[in-house]
């Protein structure tokens, strides 16, 4: 009976430490992440003031974020959908960072969007992150973006139309 009952313990304490890293993978992998995140958010704020250099800058850092991401701290998910969009991610972010010109930005963060989305989808995140979508964004067919704030700020028109969009999903 006492050996029955220490194999049970051992059972018990394997299977705690193993859920245990599986949380910590978790948020590993969303910490991982944050500073992409974070830069993305960044990039989208400038080009909601319409300021082509900030968003340059911005797209800078994010690039040196995609870079720094050590896919060994990924969650499987996250390392699956990360394969996917990597590069994708560095070739808008580099275009946005090589030129002031909102509008050239601005189709390049159409992309980098879609991708971030993807991302964001497979990633723990604490606090809600909304999907947002404007209907007359790259040329008429639409483009999303993703914002920290539930009030929509239209990073494809700035100024020109600060609220034109909707917010299409919340992620949390």
């Amino acid at each position: 009976m006492k050996s029955l009952l220490n194999i049970v313990a051992a059972i018990i304490a394997l299977l705690s430490i193993n859920l245990c890293g599986a949380a910590t993978q978790n948020t590993q992998g969303h910490d991982e992440l944050a500073p992409v995140f974070a830069k993305y958010f960044e990039v989208k704020d400038a080009l909601v003031q319409t300021d082509g250099k900030s968003a340059a800058a911005k797209s800078k850092e994010l690039t040196a974020a995609i870079n720094n991401v050590s896919m060994d701290k990924l969650t499987a998910e996250q390392h699956a959908v990360w394969m996917s969009v990597k590069a994708d991610l560095a070739e808008d972010a580099e275009h946005i960072s090589d030129t002031g010109d909102t509008k050239h930005q601005r189709d390049h963060f159409v992309t980098l969007s879609s991708a971030i989305y993807k991302l964001q989808k497979v990633s723990k995140t604490t606090t809600p992150v909304y999907y947002q979508f404007c209907p007359m964004a790259n040329g008429g067919k639409g483009a999303n973006w993703l914002s920290k704030e539930k009030a929509v700020k239209n990073p494809y028109y700035g100024s020109q139309m600060l609220s034109c969009g909707k917010t299409v999903e919340t992620i949390n």
